[in-house]
């Protein structure tokens, strides 16, 4: 039985099934907040708001389509207004990616 974190969607890169795990796309979000706000890396960023790591609405909009091109999914602009820490990012891209 598949966790409720994993989801075994076909690659149609390899032709290979394959499991997306939720830690990959905490990661993947991660790196693009990272890199689209210039911060550094802390252990803590996951509970961190968007707003304390210094986002404003010009970043949270470039956050957003990054991640819309990154895991080619679209993120309603009604829930993403709703997205306030990383780990409620984390979880919203997640869920979408395994649909």
């Amino acid at each position: 039985m598949l966790s409720s974190s994993k989801k075994w969607p076909w690659n149609h890169e390899t032709g290979d099934m394959m499991a997306i795990e939720k830690q990959d796309t905490a990661k993947e979000v991660i790196a693009i907040v990272i890199e689209k706000l210039n911060i550094e890396k802390s252990g803590a960023i996951n509970q961190s708001t968007l707003q304390d790591l210094g986002a404003d609405s010009l970043d949270m909009v470039e956050i957003i389509m990054k991640l819309e091109e990154q895991f080619g999914i679209e993120i309603n602009d009604d829930e993403a207004e709703q997205l306030m820490s990383v780990q409620e990012v984390i979880n919203y891209v997640h869920n979408l990616r395994i649909k």
